[in-house]
């Protein structure tokens, strides 16, 4: 098969090869997809760069965790009708070697999630990793129906998804953005209410959350956003973080102690599995309802893959950057 791999960490122009390999086959439980589409995550970045004091597990790996296709193999024990079936893959590269930059990647069936014939592979492509990180963000703790939720870093592709699955949810949203430039696509988003933070955050929100305060803040930025985060918060609301500028922030012990609040850090590679399964369920009605699109920045070959890398660190929030195969 034609595939991209790296055998070391380090610049993309440097260590991604693209060729030739082995066409990998499905273990039992397992499905083969023949990709058509492979999204490039920071996430994807970060493990080939050796961000966040990653390393290399396998001595190759061929990157991407998401991806869309369609299944054509099956291995023992998965049901044979699912050959032909129509697909968006997660974890594809998640405590595995090979992901989705190939064409063909190999992932536990539950890992291949089946998508109405209206719903186009790229819709879906770079739907994991970013999409089921913002369900959990709001649903970590259960139901949200009827919660006041604020979602900073809006415009981001974690941001999107924590907002159409909120909404969905029954929820109240506050969309939080930079710039008052960037309000009017926010609004596009469907929030209950947007707010910019160079107006102002803290009193703004508190405005609209109203007495009661707000039940939980899906963050972005957990350093910088922690004391607003602190003051905002109802007694016995809840946190929860994906990122953070800062990997060693100072944390306001007594003042989170006081109003019994909740931080939950979120790792994408380790949520529990029914997590996971409801998610991709969510995210997927989602997109087929139009609650949740994620733009496309642009469309490379895999034989760009390097460019595509690069790509990736520069489109604005949310945008998607794909290897088409």
């Amino acid at each position: 098969m034609h595939a991209a791999w790296y055998d070391e960490q380090g610049p993309a122009a440097k260590v991604l090869q693209v060729g030739e390999l082995p066409d990998p086959e499905p273990g039992p439980g397992e499905v083969r997809v023949s990709v058509a589409a492979s999204a490039v995550h920071v996430g994807d970045l970060g493990k080939r760069q050796g961000w966040w004091g990653s390393t290399m597990t396998y001595p190759r790996v061929i990157p991407h965790g998401d991806g869309a296709g369609v299944i054509d193999r099956v291995g023992a024990g998965v049901d044979a009708s699912r050959v032909g079936e129509r697909v968006w893959v997660y974890l594809a590269q998640s405590y595995r070697p090979f992901g989705t930059a190939a064409e063909f990647v190999v992932v536990p069936a539950e890992h291949a999630v089946a998508i109405p014939a209206e719903v186009s592979f790229e819709d879906v492509a770079g739907l994991g990793i970013p999409g089921i990180t913002g369900h959990r963000a709001v649903f970590a703790a259960g139901p949200v129906e009827g919660r006041t939720i604020v979602v900073t870093g809006a415009l981001g592709a974690v941001g999107r998804a924590a907002l159409a699955v909120a909404k969905r949810g029954g929820a109240r949203t506050i969309a939080v953005v930079r710039r008052n430039a960037d309000l009017a696509a926010a609004r596009e988003l469907g929030a209950t209410h947007t707010v910019a933070a160079e107006g102002g955050l803290v009193a703004q929100l508190n405005e609209l959350a109203g007495p009661n305060g707000v039940d939980l803040i899906a963050e972005v930025a957990f350093d910088t956003g922690l004391s607003a985060d602190v003051e905002l918060l109802r007694y016995g609301g809840t946190i929860t973080t994906y990122a953070t500028r800062e990997t060693q922030p100072t944390v306001p012990y007594w003042e989170l102690a006081f109003k019994n609040l909740t931080v939950r850090f979120l790792s994408n590679d380790d949520f529990p599995e029914e997590a996971n399964r409801t998610a991709a369920a969510d995210l997927t009605d989602a997109v087929q309802s139009g609650d949740l699109h994620y733009p496309i920045a642009a469309r490379l070959p895999l034989d760009q893959i390097a460019t595509a890398h690069d790509l990736a660190e520069t489109v604005p929030a949310g945008h998607r950057v794909l290897i088409t195969l």
